[in-house]
């Protein structure tokens, strides 16, 4: 019963994303082998990659070497965006998808959120398996190196708005008096 209930939601979400376009399809096929392959990062054989200016982040975050410049504190501030994604100051990108594509998204995101449920559930125990196999503490050490990360750009910004640095070595949102300096 609950097979014939995940082909069947499974077979509405690929059709939604074929009918959103082929983008969304790609995003799907790529999003199905991870989903998939869940299982493998429970059992610690497969790890989720940590961003080396995250561990520098969680090894410093109040590190001001070099950051002496409004440019080379804007240069850091990028680099922790491209690990984390913008900041909440920052507005959304205006991506100009339509409801249709929208829709597909969304369907495709429960599809493969569902794969990735059932693949995980089948393991009996799983909590014990992922503390025993170091998969928990890798895990925290991801949220821990994304929250020092998160905490460095906001500390950044701090630095750069104290320096009258003009975005992105300040937040979006401010204006430096009288010019900003380099």
């Amino acid at each position: 019963m609950v097979q014939g209930v995940m082909r069947a939601f499974l077979l509405l979400a690929m059709t939604s994303v074929v009918l959103a376009g082929c983008a969304a399809a790609r995003d799907f096929g790529a999003g199905v082998g991870a989903a998939a392959t869940a299982p493998l990062e429970d059992l610690n054989l497969r790890r989720e990659y940590i961003p080396t200016v995250l561990l520098q982040a969680e090894a410093a975050p109040y590190d001001l070497r070099n950051m002496n410049r409004c440019s080379t504190i804007g240069a850091e501030i990028a680099r922790l965006n491209e690990a984390l994604g913008p900041d909440l100051d920052e507005p959304p990108a205006p991506d100009g998808s339509t409801l249709g594509e929208r829709a597909g998204d969304a369907a495709s995101k429960a599809a493969l959120d569902a794969i990735r449920d059932t693949t995980t559930d089948f393991i009996p125990g799983r909590s014990w398996i992922r503390r025993l196999s170091g998969a928990e503490q890798h895990s925290r050490h991801v949220q821990a190196a994304i929250q020092a990360g998160r905490m460095r750009r906001a500390f950044l910004k701090g630095v750069g708005m104290h320096r009258n640095c003009a975005p992105p070595a300040a937040p979006a949102w401010f204006r430096p008096r009288g010019g900003s300096r380099r």
